[in-house]
């Protein structure tokens, strides 16, 4: 069934279990409280922070969150990097184009003059260093890191321009070791370490996603504490589980989701059982 049926049918406000959850909705990773007040704070010293952990344990969605705060305080401007992984040349062109600075390509020196001239005048303007959020940072060049590091440096490195979050899996710490990227690794203010959850912090986010989503007794809570239990600690494999069992409890026009489903769907004997009974009909 397709995504408004579904909605249509439980009374969901939108799906809790896909990506495009409204970011006033989001679960706070547990451990990401002071992290998230403390990266609203430096909105004012700019600066680096970092977001880290494995996949699947929700760093994308803490700086969904930490992005839609930060739009939410007057005049300061948020960009968004797309392409990460560009050379130098498309690097400078999308940082103008976050930033509404013309750029050359032809000219860099211009570029980064131009970039540092707009910041500067925010930070005058709005007492706030401009925010620049990079999702997928381990896929950022050597050359562009450090570019970055010295685009956003002032004045023998007692000020800061800019205030970059970078969010990344766990070679982006390592890489900040390395002999290249350690003046920058040295210069992060704060950072976050995304754990695997536990059950418990599992079954809170669930009951939490489908309160927020306007149908808290969608499933049950044996069902809640069984996929939790079953998620490998890992929110992106819960949510994974979580969208086909209501993807089949649509299609079965159950009107409450328990366990009973979830061992249809992923027990082996469960589903042997359950494709035999559907050929029967």
């Amino acid at each position: 069934m397709n995504n408004t049926d579904i909605r249509s049918q439980y009374g969901l406000k939108y799906n809790p279990f896909l990506p495009d959850v409204p970011p006033e909705a989001l679960f706070t990773i547990p451990g990401t409280e002071q992290f998230i007040m403390r990266v609203q704070a430096m909105a004012a010293e700019g600066g680096f922070a970092l977001i880290t952990g494995d996949p699947g344990l929700g760093k994308s969605k803490t700086l969904q969150s930490i992005a839609h705060r930060l739009e939410q305080i007057p005049d300061l401007t948020v960009g968004v990097m797309q392409r990460p992984q560009s050379a130098l040349s498309d690097f400078y062109r999308e940082l103008g184009e976050l930033f509404n600075v013309g750029l050359s390509p032809a000219n860099r020196y211009g570029g980064f003059k131009a970039l540092r001239t707009r910041w500067k005048n925010h930070c005058q303007s709005t007492l706030l260093r401009p925010v620049l959020l990079i999702d997928e940072a381990q896929q950022v060049s050597t050359e562009c890191l450090t570019e970055l590091r010295l685009l956003q440096s002032h004045h023998f490195d007692s000020q800061n321009l800019l205030f970059t979050i970078l969010c990344g899996d766990s070679r982006l710490p390592e890489r900040f070791r390395t002999t290249d990227l350690l003046p920058l690794g040295s210069r992060i203010g704060v950072r976050v370490v995304l754990s695997p959850l536990s059950p418990d912090q599992l079954q809170d986010y669930l009951d939490f996603a489908l309160e927020q989503a306007g149908h808290p007794q969608l499933m049950s809570s044996e069902l809640t504490r069984t996929l939790a239990g079953h998620a490998a600690n890992n929110l992106r494999v819960l949510n994974q589980m979580a969208a086909e069992m209501l993807n089949a409890a649509a299609e079965r026009n159950l009107p409450r989701i328990d366990e009973s489903l979830f061992f249809e769907l992923f027990s082996p004997t469960g589903s042997k059982q359950g494709r035999n009974k559907h050929l029967k009909k």
